[in-house]
């Protein structure tokens, strides 16, 4: 259970993986919860849920080569944290990027509820950190399993 969720998060490495259980650990409230909204705050997981990029690896690729930029600043750091009101865009001179614009056009996923996006703007607000149940994941992801596993 552990594996599949680092991997679906774009193959974290296991020290940042416990950092961040660590993390939610001393968060109040259900550490599962915790653990997942920590994971779908990091940017390159925000940018794969706005449809910039068609996988999480390319959503991290976008991010370390500076085409993200996080309230009109740039950011370069894919496990940077966004904050409930951020606002997440595409630079102006990275829009035309064919790997952005295919993307953008296709839109593979729905959008998440808790992330507002404007196609045209290339343009996104992160609302609130979610919920669990609110995170459309493709398969079954055993948290309380993760959990567990650090716990002992």
């Amino acid at each position: 259970a552990k594996q599949k969720l680092k991997s679906y998060y774009g193959s974290i490495s296991e020290r940042q993986f416990h950092n961040t259980f660590k993390q939610a650990l001393t968060m109040r409230g259900d550490t599962g919860e915790n653990l997942v909204g920590l994971l779908e705050r990091r940017l390159a997981s925000v940018v794969y849920r706005m449809n910039l990029a068609p996988t999480v690896f390319s959503a991290r690729q976008l991010v370390s080569h500076k085409h993200i930029l996080v309230n009109g600043r740039i950011v370069n750091i894919s496990s940077y944290l966004v904050k409930p009101g951020d606002v997440i865009s595409v630079r102006e001179s990275s829009r035309n990027i064919p790997l952005i614009m295919e993307a953008v056009q296709q839109m593979e996923r729905s959008i998440p509820s808790y992330i507002e996006f404007e196609a045209d703007k290339f343009e996104g607000k992160f609302i609130l950190v979610p919920k669990l149940m609110d995170i459309p994941y493709p398969a079954i992801m055993e948290i309380n399993l993760v959990v567990e596993f650090y716990s002992r």
